[in-house]
């Protein structure tokens, strides 16, 4: 289930939470944070490859396209076997900015963006079917759990991808991160 939680810059605990999207709609809205649900579509195979999982949701693909200049999209899966999870869990983890939006549609597991937005630091966990939508220049970070399982469409207007400018602040360190991405049992 999608949740946003809402901290003080100084970390402790949310002075706000919830898990009802329309309420988190409305507070990312109020915060330039765009935030949406899809429709559900049937589960992806377990061995579909980016081809396939961009052809399952062209659709979704091009309404979010006609919101903005987002030529260049791709798909990444991460699955707790991945070799390479731990660098790229570590290096998504540090607060860092892009030049450009970061676009995001869920279509499989969840993943938790941190967002950094003046004395505030919002947490939203979003799960399959959420898109989210986060402004170039605003500082974040991303949290795939230690056994990441998701899979998303990302969405580009620079055809290199996904370029991050790191802050250097290590203020990902003092609040909670995901601690399982695993699909539910």
């Amino acid at each position: 289930m999608s949740e946003l939680s809402i901290y003080s810059a100084q970390a402790g605990e949310p002075v706000f939470s919830t898990n009802d999207p329309a309420r988190i709609q409305q507070e990312l809205n109020l915060r330039g944070i765009a935030f949406d649900r899809c429709a559900s579509r049937a589960e992806l195979a377990h061995n579909a490859d980016q081809n396939a999982i961009l052809s399952t949701y062209t659709e979704e693909i091009q309404r979010i396209q006609a919101l903005g200049d987002y030529p260049t999209v791709d798909a990444i899966r991460m699955q707790p076997n991945h070799p390479d999870r731990e660098a790229l869990r570590q290096k998504f983890l540090s607060e860092h900015t892009h030049a450009e939006d970061e676009v995001r549609l869920f279509v499989e597991g969840r993943g938790l963006f941190c967002l950094h937005i003046d004395k505030e630091v919002l947490q939203v966990m979003c799960e399959t079917n959420d898109w989210i939508s986060v402004p170039a220049g605003t500082r974040h970070w991303f949290d795939m759990g230690e056994k990441p399982y998701f899979c998303a469409i990302r969405l580009f207007n620079n055809p290199s991808g996904w370029v991050a400018n790191f802050t250097g602040d290590p203020i990902a360190e003092r609040y909670p991160t995901l601690k399982s991405a695993e699909p539910m049992q």
